[in-house]
């Protein structure tokens, strides 16, 4: 053969193999598919990020962070004496940066990284590997650090929570060592056994899963670890100066409102966000996350206005947040009838809690921390393994799963629940002992008095 007979005999050889390396039109057609569906792509764009899942991901990801700053700090601020203000303020905001900094090191890693059903390992500390590229395990179409820095938002609420309870009493310092301790102590072991991919109670995608238990947005992982840390953390304290023999009452429920309404806002990125894809099951969240939340709020008025012939505005937005609070882990699971029956459910338990429980026990739980996101978290749980249906969510159609809903699934969400409520107490009850002892959790009676702001910040909240 001629060198110039050899020459075009390759040339066409690799047009034919080029060729055979593109992928066809079927293939294209396919991701694209599997892009519209949710699914793990197989064809030319694997491992790269969707425009429209990473844009919405990015989107909700800003939304949980407005609930704590503004949301959470403006709802608590108001509720709070004037002279408090700002130590509530400061105590949301002194969280965000110590919990994403404490992410960075190793939570996002101990929470979603592989290791043992309990925890994760150590192999993203400081996010190392947490790139753009999707991690399959958590977002075929979603970058991994988008990921991370979503789940970052959640993990900074949860430990916000618990200020509720423990409002206008307690030491900075004292709090945020505190938090600091139990985000590693509770959150992230929590987070990892419910959500991480090899998880001990992640029913949803593990199948080797030894509890096989469903939360979809946090009502375990958020509500519950918060809402009975709070309560007990509350107890150990003590009461308010006053409490029960004066009135303490709210300084600014214009505040609240607008924090209120933030919160419900900014809920939207919590519960829809949840389903990590711009795709059906997050519209669902949506439509159930909007109902819960109107369904709840209706419910404390309509029980205000029997009892005490006037509807408030502080029932009326504590309402709400129990709406969005209980609906939280079956967001994704449920349909409409579902999250209005959820509402029900959660306007009627949260106003028991808050007005007839905690005057009968007399715990003061400042802001109803316990009396809202316990209550309302512990109740979603059960509820989601109730009412939970492959027609919203489909994931749920999974061998290991599927036989368990409309049946036996409410006892996974019993099991998992009464650990984690177990956990919450026990770490939190230790916490308190040794760190009392050691830098003292209570203020001072005369700064107490005084109030946290000048005290502990030497700044006010108003100069008029």
């Amino acid at each position: 053969m001629t060198p110039l007979c050899r020459a075009l005999v390759l040339a066409v050889v690799g047009l034919f193999a080029a060729t055979a390396a593109e992928p066809g039109l079927e293939q294209r057609v396919s991701d694209l598919e599997a892009y519209i569906r949710n699914t793990a792509p197989a064809g030319p764009i694997q491992g790269n990020p969707g425009p429209g899942h990473n844009g919405w991901m990015m989107v909700s990801a800003g939304l949980v962070l407005f609930m704590t700053l503004p949301g959470l700090a403006l709802f608590y601020g108001g509720l709070v004496r004037r002279k408090n203000v700002l130590s509530v303020l400061a105590q949301c905001l002194g969280l965000a940066g110590i919990v994403t900094i404490l992410w960075w090191v190793c939570g996002y890693s101990l929470s979603f990284g592989k290791g043992s059903p309990f925890l994760g390992g150590f192999q993203w500390s400081f996010l190392r590997g947490v790139t753009a590229d999707p991690n399959p395990d958590y977002g075929a179409w979603v970058s991994h650090n988008v990921y991370a820095m979503y789940q970052l938002m959640f993990a900074i609420i949860t430990p916000g929570l618990i200020i509720g309870a423990v409002a206008e009493r307690m030491r900075y310092q004292a709090l945020m060592i505190f938090c600091a301790a139990w985000m590693v102590l509770v959150y992230f072991p929590v987070a990892h056994m419910l959500w991480g991919a090899d998880g001990w109670m992640n029913g949803l995608w593990n199948s080797k899963a030894a509890i096989k238990s469903i939360d979809f947005a946090g009502g375990i992982v958020v509500h519950m670890t918060s809402g009975w840390s709070a309560l007990i953390l509350c107890l150990l304290l003590g009461p308010r100066k006053g409490f029960g023999r004066e009135p303490i009452v709210p300084h600014s429920m214009v505040l609240c409102m607008v924090g209120t309404g933030m919160l419900w806002f900014g809920w939207y990125g919590f519960n829809a966000g949840s389903a990590v894809a711009a795709d059906r099951i997050a519209a669902n969240a949506f439509t159930a996350t909007t109902l819960s939340a109107a369904v709840g709020l209706c419910v404390w008025a309509v029980l205000e206005w029997t009892l005490r012939r006037r509807p408030s505005v502080l029932g009326m937005c504590s309402g709400a947040v129990a709406g969005l609070a209980t609906i939280t882990p079956a967001s994704g699971f449920v349909t409409p009838t579902g999250a209005v029956l959820i509402g029900l459910a959660a306007g009627l338990a949260t106003f028991l809690a808050c007005g007839k429980l905690k005057s009968f026990f007399r715990y003061d739980d400042s802001l109803d921390t316990f009396g809202v996101h316990a209550v309302g978290g512990t109740l979603g749980t059960l509820l989601a393994g109730v009412l939970a249906t492959t027609e919203i969510n489909a994931n749920l159609s999974a061998d290991w799963i599927r036989p368990l809903v409309g049946t036996s699934l409410w006892w996974e969400q019993v099991k998992a629940g009464g650990l984690v409520l177990l956990l919450s107490v026990v770490v939190t009850v230790i916490l308190y002992a040794v760190i009392d002892r050691v830098v003292g959790c209570r203020v001072a009676e005369e700064i107490e008095n005084q109030g946290l702001d000048l005290a502990e910040h030497g700044e006010e909240g108003y100069t008029h």
